[in-house]
Formats: structure tokens, sequence, C-alpha cells
């Protein structure tokens, strides 16, 4: 059985801010259809996982509904915030979207790998690495940045004593 490190009360808040801002990043820029959004974590050689199916409804504006189910929604947003607050963590967040129409490929996949506190938006061939077969068929593409549009666009950290000595 896994057992987490200690963590500060306070990181583990900022954690669980970080992780709703990443989610709300995400389904922001989700076009209109059926997204399942999958995470992956590791600590101390134990696998954790968790799917968040989520629908969107609309014309890919910023009056689109966006609909998960809050159970799902807050498994998710419960295992990143582990992942983002445990610093020997490490992980890949994927995105899986219907790929546009008159795409042969009948869905497109993006991921964010998840190391030492930080999340990195991956290129798409990095992407196909990281799931090997277990999206067999689809379409890789380069990630998005879930950073602020103010951040330099490479890493999401978090805490911010990641990079200091441990």
């Amino acid at each position: 059985m896994t057992k987490l490190k200690p963590v500060p009360v306070a990181d583990i808040q900022e954690a669980n801010e970080e992780a709703g801002v990443i989610l709300a990043r995400l389904m922001s820029r989700m076009a209109p259809g059926e997204h399942v959004l999958r995470l992956g974590v590791a600590v101390d050689d134990e696998s954790l996982k968790a799917t968040l199916p989520v629908t969107v409804e609309g014309r890919g504006d910023a009056d689109d509904l966006v609909g998960a189910d809050p159970v799902y929604q807050n498994n998710f947003r419960f295992l990143l915030m582990i992942a983002l607050a445990q610093r020997f963590a490490v992980g890949v967040m994927y995105l899986r979207s219907p790929a546009p129409t008159g795409d042969p490929a009948p869905y497109m996949v993006s991921a964010w790998e998840l190391d030492h506190c930080a999340v990195t938006s991956c290129k798409a061939a990095r992407a196909a690495d990281l799931l090997g077969g277990g999206e067999s068929g689809a379409a890789f593409r380069d990630a998005f940045s879930l950073d602020d549009a103010d951040d330099d666009g490479s890493e999401s950290i978090y805490p911010r004593a990641a990079y200091t000595v441990l």
C-alpha cells in the first residue's frame, strides 16, 4: 500500500486550487462532442487512475454547455491534486476528443506529463510514446499549454517550492 509523503496543508490547498484551474482550462478548450479525460498517477510504484467523461454541447464558442458528472469530476480533481502535491508523483493526463469531420481517425488524443509537481504539455510524438498501444487508431496532436497567457507557456509548476532543494 502506498504511503503518501507528509505535505503541508497550505501546499495541499494550493494543489487543490491548481487542479481546479487545470480542469477549467481543459474544459474551456474542448470543442463540442463527447470527450474523455484520463489521468494515471504513480506514487511509490503504486498506480492510481481516474476517468472523467465530459460532454460539450454548442457551436464551439464561449456559450457552449460543458457537462461532467460531479462525482467523476471530484475524483479526477482529487487525484490531480495528489499528483501536484506529492513531489515524487509521476503520471500522464490525456484528453480523447472526437476527430474533426473528414479526418480518417475516429478521435484525437492530446497528453500532458506530470512529473515532480509539474504539468507539461506533450508534443504528438511524445504523447504517442507515453500512451503506446493504449490509444490505437487515434491521431495524436500537440497538447495546448495549461498555463496563464502571461506565462511562457512551458509548464505549470506546483507548489512553487518544487524546484527548491529537498
